[in-house]
């Protein structure tokens, strides 16, 4: 590089870039560009054009722009309509600006000049030479695969013999991206650039080979698709002038298979009609790939063929009893079911709806009682699903249309009255493609569903001797009208007794099996099991008590293998050896009767929870705070509990001013996790008159209830895993609304063993238990 020049103005290009020896037109609107023109013609008419690296910027600055542009001599300037001017250009020599300039009217740099190269001097002629022809022959090259390039300017190009012009034509008139023109103008010594010009230059000649290549391809398929229709016309007219036309068509095939079908005569009249069109439709069209799609679809659908369905109640009773443990509402309705299908020879058949946490057996027992009753068994997933065409099936005049998921199952099924699940319910949703739910209604109405309409099918199917079997795992996200339609059956979650029973029946053999262990590889101790399911685990289903049954299995393989052992024991001892330290604790009961907390009962997706609320009172003007990440819910409650003590609090001897003078903090610890519920007002309101009144709560008690604001005690839901939550925890006594007496009483003996059950109506029983029971201490 040589001295500084002087100061230059400096106009932004946006996807272009303009190299030395190069005149172009180009136009300029933007208004420091246009000042930076009228600047440069008002000097010398030298102007310094650089390209900015993003083309969406509209005022670039200094890194906006490459480093490396190309001082321009403007020849003329034409103004044109809306501001903009019209700029002829010559491209004089590279340049690099070194200082850059934002604050005036329009942008300035100073700019340093590249000093002349002298490695083509260097070189020897022969070397020079050799350049020459080669980039010759590759620009001859490529003018001849590119077929767009004029002899005349071809021609020209190639009748230059000095090789800096001969690059400099070249690159010109090369229709290359602005980038790779960049590039080349960033590359200041001669053998770089000349290098990564024939670079580009055989890249866009493998280019347009392999796209010529590609479109002689798609000419011989269209060609041979072409010769192939011939032929068959040829051949066509051949058989019918021999008189040997006797060949079985597609046509001929499908009125075959009619006859064969078992179906209405509606049903068959339409495939008739159907078929009648695609006999006299061309074999080539678009339309006769729908219709063959369309009849063979008609074809397969079972219209009146169905299976024989099991009469043995014993064995379906059986069946069910050895897949399953306990569930015993579902297997009383199914055996109801088969009961009433023995005695009126046919029945009408339920819709049933499993409801109940995940890995609670809901989507296993359909399986099983499939197998029970003999019935062809299909699975459909709704979980997600949100276009009502994948229910309804599309319309025929649709591209690519096909049947809804009803109607594809019962296709897979092959007989109309199979087993049919309808997994997830209550996980389907709707967007502007239509409501989903509301297209189920139909299906799942047993007074409708005789006459289901699919889109695609266009005649009524009977859906009336399907057993639709639905799951899911939170009633509250099933739109109303559908959960009107289903029986629903709550399929609670499984006791630590339950789980070990599930264990020793089902888990225990298929993982062992699944891991290749015989029965004698692998033994499991009573001890150890209940540990692995009580500190291991916390879920309502058995799911992850099946990962660390495989856990244990898998480990124990590799023992058996690389230590030669006959068989493998687990035992409480060495259960930390194969699953680490254990996972979970309860929070277990409070030794002593403390002022201000209480402990509540909750109902998560994986099953019941104990919360510890806190209260704590401070000097301050009459404020309450909430935390541990409370939902709008239960902060109501909390409001609701303290405007039902304020209004007794003569009764408590609290004085007038206690709530005006003091601030009351109300927490709930793990305050990282989302909490939400109408089951916690007695608790809150519990733990704030504690607190206030300075008396102390019996530390084995816990409640759950909703209360109101005269001080009543509401019902709450998920009571059975509340209670196991509580019996867990190492609780007493626990108070539950007495309008839940009913749903206690449903509760198996088992859970309830151990826990004195105080039923409430009004808040003053409920603080007659928290508070009196902590006076005694010979009741704890």
């Amino acid at each position: 590089m040589s001295e500084l020049i002087e100061t230059l103005p400096v106009v932004a290009l946006r996807g272009m870039t303009i190299l030395p020896d190069m005149v172009i037109h180009f136009d300029v609107s933007r208004e420091r560009s246009v000042k930076a023109i009228e600047e440069a013609m008002l000097r010398d008419q030298r102007v310094f054009l650089v390209t900015q690296k993003d083309v969406q910027v509209d005022n670039p600055g200094s890194e906006d722009l490459y480093r490396i542009g190309t001082i321009a001599s403007v020849k003329q300037v034409i103004k044109m309509p809306q501001k903009i001017i019209r700029v002829l250009a010559e491209g004089l020599e590279r340049g690099e600006w070194s200082h850059f300039s934002e604050e005036g009217e329009y942008l300035e740099a100073e700019i340093i000049r590249f000093e002349k190269d002298t490695e083509l001097e260097a070189l020897p002629e022969t070397a020079r030479e050799a350049m020459t022809r080669n980039l010759a022959e590759i620009f001859s090259l490529y003018c001849r695969e590119n077929g767009k390039m004029g002899k005349d300017t071809e021609r020209q190009i190639l009748e230059e013999h000095e090789l800096e012009k001969l690059m400099s034509q070249v690159i010109i008139n090369l229709p290359l991206f602005y980038e790779d023109k960049q590039k080349l103008l960033e590359a200041v010594n001669l053998s770089d650039r000349y290098e990564l010009l024939c670079l580009l230059m055989d890249k866009e000649i493998e280019i347009m080979r392999f796209k010529k290549d590609l479109q002689q391809k798609v000419k011989t398929h269209v060609d041979k698709n072409q010769r192939e229709y011939l032929l068959r016309e040829e051949l066509k007219v051949i058989r019918e002038e021999l008189g040997e036309d006797n060949t079985l068509t597609d046509a001929d095939h499908f009125t075959e298979e009619v006859k064969k079908l078992k179906a209405s005569k509606e049903v068959k009249e339409k495939l008739n009609k159907e078929i009648s069109r695609f006999k006299n439709m061309g074999m080539n069209s678009s339309e006769s790939a729908v219709l063959r799609g369309y009849i063979e679809t008609m074809l397969e659908l079972p219209w009146d063929k169905a299976s024989r369905d099991s009469s043995d109640l014993k064995r379906a009773e059986e069946i069910l009893n050895a897949d399953h443990y306990g569930m015993e509402q579902v297997k009383e309705r199914v055996l109801e079911y088969l009961a009433v299908r023995i005695l009126t020879k046919k029945g009408s058949s339920p819709i049933l709806c499993l409801v109940g946490p995940p890995g609670t057996g809901k989507t296993s027992i359909a399986r099983s009682i499939a197998r029970a009753l003999n019935k062809k068994y299909v699975r459909i997933s709704l979980g997600g699903v949100r276009d009502e065409a994948e229910i309804r099936g599309h319309r025929r005049t649709y591209v690519g249309a096909m049947p809804g998921r009803i109607a594809t199952g019962m296709k897979q099924a092959g007989v109309k009255n199979p087993l049919m699940l309808l997994d997830e319910i209550d996980k389907v949703s709707s967007d502007y493609k239509g409501d989903t739910s509301s297209a189920l209604l139909e299906v799942l109405d047993s007074e409708q569903n005789s006459r289901f309409q699919d889109h695609y099918v266009e005649l009524p199917m009977d859906l009336s001797e399907v057993l639709f079997i639905a799951t899911a795992n939170d009633v509250q996200t099933i739109p109303r009208p559908l959960l009107d339609r289903m029986e629903l059956i709550e399929v609670s979650s499984y006791t630590e007794n339950e789980k070990v029973h599930i264990a020793r029946e089902h888990l225990i053999s298929k993982q062992m099996e699944k891991n290749g262990l015989k029965d004698d590889q692998l033994t499991i101790s009573p001890k150890a099991l209940e540990a692995l399911i009580h500190s291991y685990t916390r879920e309502a289903g058995v799911r992850q008590l099946e990962r660390k049954i495989g856990e244990v299995c898998r480990k124990a393989a590799r023992e058996i293998l690389e230590q030669k052992k006959k068989s493998v024991k687990l035992t409480e001892n060495n259960l930390e050896k194969y699953l680490g330290k254990p996972r979970y604790h309860y929070d277990m009961a409070n030794e002593t009767d403390e002022i201000g907390i209480v402990r509540g009962l909750a109902w998560t997706s994986v099953g019941g929870d104990t919360l510890q609320i806190e209260v704590n009172i401070m000097p301050g003007k009459g404020d309450i705070s909430l935390t541990g990440q409370l939902g709008d819910v239960m902060k109501e409650s909390a409001r609701t509990g303290l405007s039902y003590i304020r209004s007794v609090s003569d009764r408590y001897g609290i004085d007038k001013k206690f709530f005006r003078e003091h601030d009351i903090h109300i927490h709930i610890p793990e305050g990282a996790v989302p909490k939400d519920g109408p089951s916690a007002g007695i608790t809150m309101a519990t733990a704030m008159l504690s607190a206030i009144t300075c008396i102390p709560v019996y530390a084995h008690v816990a409640m759950t209830g909703e209360i109101t604001l005269r001080g009543r005690v509401l019902p709450i839901g998920g009571l059975k895993e509340k209670l196991l939550a509580a019996k867990n925890a190492g609780i007493k006594t626990v108070i539950v609304p007495e309008k839940n007496r009913r749903d206690v009483e449903e509760i198996s003996n088992e859970i309830k063993k151990g826990l004195e059950i105080v039923y409430a109506e009004q808040m003053e029983d409920v603080l007659k238990i928290a508070f009196q029971e902590a006076s005694h201490g010979d009741k704890k």
